[in-house]
C-alpha cells in the first residue's frame, strides 16, 4: 500500500504520517528530512524536486518488493496524486490518499511555533506564503479520496509515467 499524505504546511501531516507508517510497518519517506541536512534550506536551487524524484523512485522499489510507503510530501496538486495513484497501481500496489485538513488559524499558530521550537528542523514561512499556498492547493474530493479511479493525464501527456518524469526530473533511471 502506497499512502499519500496530502495537506499544506502546519496541517500535521507528519504526525499523521509517523502514525500511519507505524500503525501498518511502512517505509515514511519525507523530503524535509532530507533538504535541511543536504542542502540547507527547503528548495536549494530546485533540488526538492529532484530529491523527491528519487523518494518516489525509492518507494515504488519498496511497492514492488512488498514493503508498505509513506509518502509525506503534501501533493498540493491532483496531477500529482493522479500520477502516483497510477504508478503505484503499475508496481501492483493499492494507494491510499491521506488529507489532513487544517484551518488558517491553526496552519499559522503551527507554523510559528515549530520554527520557533525547532528553527533547525523546519523552515521559516511567512504568512504571505501560507495565503499563497493555501489558494493554490487543490483539496481531494470524495472520488479522490476513496480511490474509485485514476483520472486521465492532463492534455498533451500520453501517460502519468511520462508527466511524473517530467514533475520530477530523477523519478526514472536513466
Amino acid at each position: 500500500m502506497l499512502f499519500l499524505i496530502v495537506g499544506l504546511p502546519g496541517a500535521g501531516k507528519t504526525v499523521r504520517a509517523k502514525s500511519l507508517a507505524a500503525e501498518h510497518a511502512a517505509l515514511r519517506l519525507t523530503p524535509d528530512a532530507w533538504m535541511i541536512p543536504l542542502f540547507g534550506d527547503s528548495d536549494a536551487g530546485g533540488k526538492r524536486d529532484v530529491l523527491e524524484g528519487r523518494l518516489i523512485w525509492l518507494a515504488l522499489e519498496a511497492l514492488r518488493l512488498g514493503t508498505n510507503v509513506v509518502l509525506d510530501f503534501g501533493f498540493w496538486t491532483r496531477d500529482e496524486r493522479s500520477s502516483l495513484q497510477s504508478l503505484a497501481r503499475q508496481v501492483g500496489a493499492s494507494c491510499q490518499v491521506v488529507y489532513v485538513a487544517v484551518d488558517r488559524a491553526m496552519q499559522l499558530e503551527r507554523v510559528r511555533r515549530r520554527w520557533v521550537s525547532t528553527p533547525d528542523e523546519t523552515f521559516m514561512i511567512t504568512e504571505a506564503e501560507l495565503d499563497q499556498w493555501r489558494s493554490q492547493f487543490e483539496v481531494p474530493d470524495t472520488a479522490e479520496l476513496a480511490g474509485d479511479q485514476v483520472a486521465d493525464p492532463p492534455p498533451g501527456w500520453s501517460s502519468w509515467s511520462e508527466w511524473a518524469a517530467e514533475r520530477w526530473p530523477s523519478l526514472s533511471d536513466r
